[in-house]
C-alpha cells in the first residue's frame, strides 16, 4: 500500500486544480501559505468514484503492460526504496516513488498542449546513515508537453528529469535535487509478487475499496549517490510496490503503518496495518512472506503481531511517530525488531509522513528494509 501519493501543481496558474481536488486546506505559518493534503482523504471514496473503474475482482496481470499506467483508475504509483551501501559500508536509504493522479475522468479537449486531466508527483529521498542526514523532494506537475508521464513500452515513468526507464525488470532510475544525485542500475531476481488474493489487495470494506497490487521485492542494484560534492559508489537491494486504485479507504480509516523486509536468508515480508478512527486495526490489515523459492504465504490480520517499543516525536510538526517495532509471526516462526537507521525520516511537503529506512534483527535472522507512517 502506499502512500504512495501525490501532488504538487505550480501554484501561479495551477491552484484552480488543486482546489479542484478538495481536499487541500490552507495552513497560515509564520504569514506563509503553506497548502498541505490529508492522504485518507485524498485515497478514500469520493463523489466522483463511479466515472472510475475499480479493484473489485481478481483479474489476470500481464508484464511488463501492467508496468505502464491505468489511467482508468483515479489514483496509481511506482514505489521504490532501497537500502545500500559504499565500499567502506557506509549505509544509505533512498526511495523514488511516482505518482499519477486523475483529476477528470474525461480526456481534455484539444486545442492546447497544456491541458491534461491527470497530475504526476514525486516524492525523492535520500537518507545518509553516518551523517545522521535525510533529504526529501517532493514535485507535481501535469501530463502536459511531455513534462510528466509513465508508459509501458518502452517502460519509462517520470516528472520533469526524475524518472525510471529501460527494461520493467531491470531499470535505471535516476533523480537529482539541490545537490543531491541518484543513478541506479536494478535488476530483479524474484518474480513479480501478486498480494492479497492474486493480485486483489482489499484495504477497508465496500465494493471498490481495493488496489490491484504487485511488488519485486528483491532488486539487486548498483550505481552512485551523490550528497553535494562526494560521489559514493553503492551497491545493495531494492524494493518496487506497484498498485492502482480509485478508492482504498472507508471514512472509518486514517492511516497505515506499511513494511516492507528484505531478510538476509532471502525471505521478503509485506505488511501493512490500517488504523481505524477509533483506534483499533482494520480486519483488512495483511501481508505477505515470500520465501527464498519464491513460494509466498498471504497473511491476514490473525496471523502477525505489530508492537511498538518506542516513539520518535518530529521537531518540525510534532508529530508523535512510532519508532521501532517488533513482528511476530508464529506459523512461520518469525520474530523480528525493527528500528529506523536514523529517527528523522519525515516527509514535510504538500503531504506529511514518516518513510524511512530501517535495520531488521532477530533470533535467526537479520536485514534491512522500509516503513512508511501515514496518517499520524
Amino acid at each position: 500500500m502506499k502512500n504512495r501519493h501525490l501532488f504538487f501543481i505550480i501554484l501561479a496558474g495551477g491552484l484552480f486544480i488543486l482546489l479542484s481536488f478538495g481536499f487541500y486546506t490552507l495552513v497560515i505559518k509564520q504569514h506563509k501559505p503553506v497548502y498541505q493534503a490529508n492522504i485518507s482523504n485524498v485515497l478514500a471514496s469520493g463523489l466522483t468514484d463511479d466515472a472510475y473503474a475499480k479493484a473489485i475482482e481478481p483479474r489476470k496481470f500481464t508484464f511488463p503492460k501492467d508496468a505502464g499506467p491505468h489511467p482508468q483508475f483515479r489514483s496509481e504509483w511506482w514505489y521504490y526504496t532501497g537500502n545500500l551501501t559504499d565500499d567502506s559500508n557506509r549505509q544509505f536509504g533512498y526511495q523514488l516513488t511516482l505518482f499519477r493522479q486523475a483529476i477528470h475522468p474525461e480526456k481534455p479537449k484539444p486545442g492546447s498542449k497544456w491541458r491534461s486531466s491527470q497530475i504526476y508527483m514525486g516524492h525523492f529521498a535520500v537518507t545518509d546513515v553516518r551523517e545522521n542526514k535525510f533529504y526529501s523532494f517532493n514535485r507535481m506537475t501535469r501530463q502536459a508537453a511531455n513534462l510528466a508521464g509513465a508508459q509501458s513500452d518502452p517502460y519509462r515513468v517520470w516528472v520533469e528529469n526524475w524518472e525510471v526507464s529501460g527494461d520493467f525488470r531491470s531499470p535505471v532510475l535516476k533523480a537529482s535535487e539541490e545537490g543531491i544525485t541518484i543513478n541506479l542500475k536494478l535488476n530483479s531476481e524474484k518474480p513479480e509478487v501478486l498480494q492479497g488474493n492474486q493480485g486483489l489487495s482489499q484495504k477497508s470494506k465496500g465494493i471498490g475499496n481495493a488496489s490491484y497490487y504487485f511488488s519485486q521485492t528483491r532488486l539487486r542494484t548498483t550505481g552512485t549517490i551523490q550528497i553535494h560534492d562526494h560521489q559514493y559508489s553503492v551497491n545493495g537491494n531494492s524494493w518496487l510496490d506497484r498498485e492502482w486504485s480509485t478508492s482504498i479507504l472507508s471514512k472509518n480509516e486514517t492511516g497505515w503503518d506499511w513494511f516492507s523486509l528484505q531478510l538476509q536468508d532471502n525471505r521478503e515480508l509485506m505488511l501493512f496495518v490500517i488504523r481505524q478512527k477509533n483506534g483499533a486495526i482494520s480486519p483488512y490489515s495483511a501481508g505477505t512472506l515470500v520465501f527464498s523459492d519464491n513460494r509466498t504465504l498471504h497473511l491476514k490480520k490473525g496471523d502477525f503481531t505489530i508492537q511498538t517499543l518506542d516513539n520518535w516525536v518530529s521537531p518540525k510538526t510534532k508529530i508523535k511517530y512510532p519508532s521501532r517495532w517488533q513482528i511476530s509471526i508464529p506459523e512461520a516462526d518469525i520474530q523480528l525488531d525493527i528500528t529506523p537507521t536514523i529517527k528523522n525520516q519525515e516527509h514535510t511537503h504538500n503531504f506529511i509522513y514518516w518513510e524511512g529506512a530501517v535495520k531488521v534483527t532477530g533470533e535467526s535472522q537479520n536485514g534491512k528494509g522500509y516503513v512508511e507512517l501515514v496518517g499520524y
